[in-house]
């Protein structure tokens, strides 16, 4: 069975590296430490299919911006079949610290506007989450303001920890079922 995990994020050079492209920098690095590139732009979003440790997988960028990611996931999970129960979705959490990482096998979207439109289009909260920590804004800074700006030098280090922690999360599963790899990365 064909699994997909999908990092969630903005387009284009102006979000790289910010808050909340958390998600895309996870794919990143799984695609840096594998030597693969999302060749295929197809179902709103750029991606790639591989195998690792014996298992099919698909690692997806949505190019919908935030708000629409929804709009990417589904046909996706449509064309290659692959259940909700396969599916692993890396995302910003502002209810966590920076650089804390915590895994969830299902759950409400929270106020993130991804998860909102992932959990609408495809009709279910039941899948696999990987939620990385960037804090909340101090007070003055909007939300918006605060996710869609950089990280500071003091906090990349962090940064960096979580995305390697995420990503090796993300290749366990790969081989074990993923309350295994909860319990081994919460």
């Amino acid at each position: 069975m064909m699994k997909c995990i999908v990092g969630l994020g903005n387009p284009g050079r102006k979000y790289q590296k910010t808050r909340h492209n958390v998600g895309f920098m996870v794919i990143d690095e799984l695609l840096n430490r594998h030597g693969w590139s999302l060749d295929k732009k197809k179902f709103n979003g750029h991606y790639c299919l591989e195998s690792l440790h014996g298992e099919k997988v698909v690692l997806l960028q949505p190019q919908t911006y935030m708000n629409l990611s929804g709009d990417s996931v589904k046909p996706l999970l449509d064309f290659y079949q692959i259940e909700p129960s396969q599916l692993l979705v890396i995302y910003d959490d502002l209810d966590l610290p920076i650089g804390k990482v915590r895994l969830r096998q299902t759950g409400g979207h929270g106020g993130h506007n991804g998860m909102r439109s992932i959990i609408q289009t495809v009709g279910t909260k039941q899948f696999n989450r990987i939620r990385i920590g960037i804090d909340r804004p101090q007070t003055g800074i909007t939300v918006t303001d605060y996710v869609l700006g950089k990280f500071s030098k003091a906090e990349n280090g962090l940064v960096s920890d979580s995305i390697s922690i995420a990503a090796d999360a993300c290749e366990a599963w790969m081989d074990k079922p993923f309350l295994d790899v909860m319990n081994a990365y919460n």
